[in-house]
Order: C-alpha cells, then structure tokens, then sequence
C-alpha cells in the first residue's frame, strides 16, 4: 500500500461516527436553527444529516474535517427542507402592501410613515445585537414560507440566484421580486420590533 493510500485510510479509521453528537451537535443545532428558526425542525435537520453521514460513511474520503463533511450535509438538508416548504401555496402579492405611492406625482417614493428609520444609532451599541438576534428570527418566521425559503438561501447560504431558482422552483424575476419584498417586509418588521 503505498504512503498516500496508508494516510488516507487512516483518516478514515479516525472517523468516529460514537463521538458525533458529543462533539458536532451543538454546532450542527446551532447552524440548523439560524436557518430555520424552530427547535424541532433544526433538532430534526441534525438527526438526519447524522443519519445520512453513517449511510455515506464509505464515501468521505477524509479530504476534509468530519465536522466539515456532516456540514455540508446540513446545509443540503436545509436547502431540501425550504424547497419542500416553498412548494406550499405562496401567499398573494396582495397581502404584502408596499411602502411606495402609487398615485400622483410621487409614485414610487417612499411613504413618509413607511420610509427607513435612522438604524445607526441602534447598531452601534454591541450590547443589543443578540437582541436583534432574536427579533430577526421573529421577523424571518413571519415571512411567508417561499419568501423566508428565497431569502434564507441567497442571502444568508449565499447561493447563486440560478441554484436558488432551481431549488425553490422559480424564475430568475420572480427570485427577485420575492427577495424585494421579503426584504422590505424584514426592514418594516425589524424597525417596529427593535428600533420603535
């Protein structure tokens, strides 16, 4: 056997599936729940990538650390979890109202009680930003579930707009008007719970 093949065998060997959830659970947990915002879906997330990464076992080369590996299987598992919850019935256009005119002279500017507030003051005091944390885990789950799904995986995963599109099962337009307005509804959201 040459050296090569002897290494990476025994990288293999010193993969120990016992030893995952002691480990990688809280930080599989953690990078399953900033995604998804529910316990039992982030818990349910891990559980499965735990059992997917026993069944392709043989298949990890040990090219990269177990952690790193059993990520890579969250973050599809993620990615399933929103496509499937994106093919749920999307909430009308109508439902989300904008923060533009859209009569007169003044069409597409903001509305005055709708325009951005002043978010500097808020973000510069460290001592609050786990308060944001939190309400912008609020925020995200109210988004309806296409929209949170768009915005969770190019925004946050930072995956390409034509992966976003074939995983969610939408046009390169679409993506982004459902990225506006999930965006908009965020920042209205964020400034009422956080900055009022």
């Amino acid at each position: 056997m040459s050296e090569a093949n002897l290494h990476k065998s025994n990288k293999k060997a010193r993969v120990e599936p016992s030893k995952w959830v002691n480990e990688y659970g809280d930080f599989l947990y953690m990078y399953a729940y900033a995604r998804v915002q529910s316990k039992e879906i982030a818990e349910d997330l891990v559980q499965e990538t735990f059992l997917s990464g026993l069944k392709g076992l043989s298949s990890f080369r040990g090219e990269s650390a177990e952690l790193t590996w059993l990520t890579s299987i969250l973050r599809r598992k993620v990615i399933d979890h929103y496509r499937k919850s994106s093919t749920k019935k999307e909430t009308p256009a109508s439902h989300f109202s904008s923060p533009f005119q859209s009569e007169s002279d003044y069409e597409g500017h903001w509305i005055m009680e709708r325009a951005p507030k002043d978010w500097q003051a808020k973000s510069e005091n460290p001592m609050q930003q786990d308060e944001f944390q939190k309400i912008m885990e609020i925020c995200l789950s109210l988004l309806p579930d296409k929209w949170k799904s768009v915005f969770i995986l190019k925004v946050m995963e930072e995956m390409q707009s034509d992966d976003v599109c074939k995983e969610i099962g939408c046009t390169s337009s679409n993506l982004w008007v459902i990225l506006h307005r999930a965006r908009l509804q965020l920042r209205e959201c964020l400034e009422n719970k956080w900055l009022s």
